[in-house]
């Protein structure tokens, strides 16, 4: 991969990096950070067990679904523009998801959250490793980790903080604002930058994977609802 270096200035790689750590951060978080909302959610829509348990994990499968061809999209036609996208598309979804509150429309946003997400998350670490020279890199990488690794706890602690005070749809505010602040610093200061020989994409084996995915998923939710005799979460566990 061929490695095109934006600037050679410490300080403007030390940007990028705080850039792409807080981008990381904002969709780690987001896996976990609404299952302290969850009694607040269910009191204001009237969800039930199951429907709060796709709210929460509606992101998350969508986000591991797409993680890898995400991240071969970015590499084929551009980190910055993908990573834009991306950040768009979770501030967005955020950002109606404090307007609109029935069950339905909560699931249908959280997955498009995972969308964005999706697009995030590896092009981070592309950036990354992309921008930073070879004595660099290991340390870069390597706070990219721990961002990564302390992300779900942070948006734990985060959102029991924002609930303290204000109501649980707060917490998609704070994505917005996350959102748009990782946004402006990518336009301001990403460079533009893609793979020289870029990864294959495979929409069939992606569309398997996840199909299979959310079948999965979809049994093991739907099971204790439906029953686990119940033709649809059989047929879902067997796909």
């Amino acid at each position: 991969m061929k490695r095109i270096t934006f600037t050679n200035d410490s300080r403007h790689r030390g940007a990028v990096l705080r850039v792409m750590c807080l981008s990381l951060m904002m969709v780690v978080a987001a896996v976990a950070s609404l299952n302290v909302a969850l009694p607040g959610i269910a009191h204001d829509t009237g969800a039930t067990q199951t429907e709060l348990q796709w709210i929460v994990d509606a992101y998350a499968l969508v986000f591991a679904a797409l993680l890898l061809p995400a991240g071969a999209i970015g590499d084929r036609f551009g980190r910055r523009p993908v990573l834009i996208v991306g950040l768009v598309l979770f501030g967005l979804a955020s950002l109606a998801a404090i307007a609109w509150h029935s069950p339905g429309q909560l699931i249908g946003l959280r997955a498009l959250m995972g969308v964005g997400a999706a697009f995030v998350m590896p092009v981070t670490l592309s950036v990354i490793t992309t921008v930073f020279p070879p004595e660099e890199r290991g340390k870069a990488v390597g706070t990219w980790v721990g961002v990564a690794a302390g992300g779900g706890v942070l948006g734990l602690l985060t959102s029991g903080l924002l609930l303290q005070w204000l109501p649980w749809q707060s917490i998609f505010g704070l994505n917005v604002v996350l959102a748009a602040i990782a946004l402006l610093g990518t336009v301001a200061i990403v460079p533009a930058t893609r793979a020289s020989r870029p990864p294959r994409l495979d929409p069939i084996g992606t569309v398997i994977s996840a199909g299979a995915l959310a079948a999965l998923v979809f049994g093991i939710i739907e099971g204790p609802e439906r029953g686990w005799s119940d033709p649809l979460t059989a047929t879902s566990l067997a796909a």
